[in-house]
């Protein structure tokens, strides 16, 4: 995999390197390790996601934001458009059912395969892209200035702190709300609501550098390597 997206989050997730010459080094060295996909089904189809989904303001932010202006600033596109929800979103509840059990309700989510969001920020500390589960992150707060308050958490990696934030492990979740309200997968829409988000039962190989350290999933010399 080579990092051309606008955050390249997953390859930060897997310690990729950012340089031609480093990344030529990290494909002929053939490290491979295998990590697992979310998949979300909807009226739009079955889609898969590596990093993460999210519902609620998340999801409005990606559905609104200006494809021209992210080409020209990057991630800049993102706040623009999140200043610019906060203007108009309507904050409203979301039921989450996980695994079976009564829903719950947030006022937004985001539902994670790895550690990171939208950069190199720490969104859900036990997630773990080797691991055939998810990790939410079920935000209780709702309003502008929520939002707000939420958004300097995530830059200063305290949302796992908030008493507000609920880090929840699944498989499955039947998420209901507004119909035909976004669901963003890892910078695009890939459903509406309702939707079902599960842990995809297909794994994806990616080439990286070396093993994780602490991780539950290592890396294997690919055939014809060594």
């Amino acid at each position: 995999m080579i990092p051309l997206g606008t955050a390249n989050v997953l390859a930060l997730e897997l310690g990729l390197p950012r340089t031609p010459g480093a990344i030529a080094q990290t494909l002929a060295a053939g490290l491979a390790r295998p990590i697992h996909l979310g998949r979300a089904t909807s009226a739009l189809g079955s889609r898969h996601f590596a990093m993460m989904a999210g519902v609620g303001y998340d999801a409005h932010v990606v559905a609104g934001v200006s494809r021209a202006l992210k080409r020209r600033v990057g991630k800049l596109a993102y706040v623009v458009e999140m200043l610019r929800q906060l203007g108009h979103f309507h904050f409203r509840p979301y039921r989450l059912a996980f695994d079976g059990a009564a829903p719950v309700e947030a006022a937004s989510a985001i539902l994670a395969n790895g550690r990171r969001y939208g950069g190199a920020f720490v969104c859900a500390p036990q997630a773990d892209l080797g691991l055939e589960r998810l990790d939410a992150c079920l935000f209780g707060r709702g309003g502008r200035l929520a939002a707000v308050g939420y958004g300097f958490a995530l830059g200063l990696d305290l949302i796992p702190r908030l008493s507000s934030v609920v880090l929840q492990p699944f498989r499955e979740v039947m998420i209901d709300g507004p119909a035909g309200d976004p669901v963003q997968g890892d910078g695009d829409i890939i459903a509406t609501l309702p939707a079902r988000l599960t842990v995809a039962e297909a794994r994806l190989a990616v080439v990286v550098a070396a093993p994780a350290i602490g991780d539950s999933a290592g890396a294997a010399m690919l055939p014809g390597q060594g």
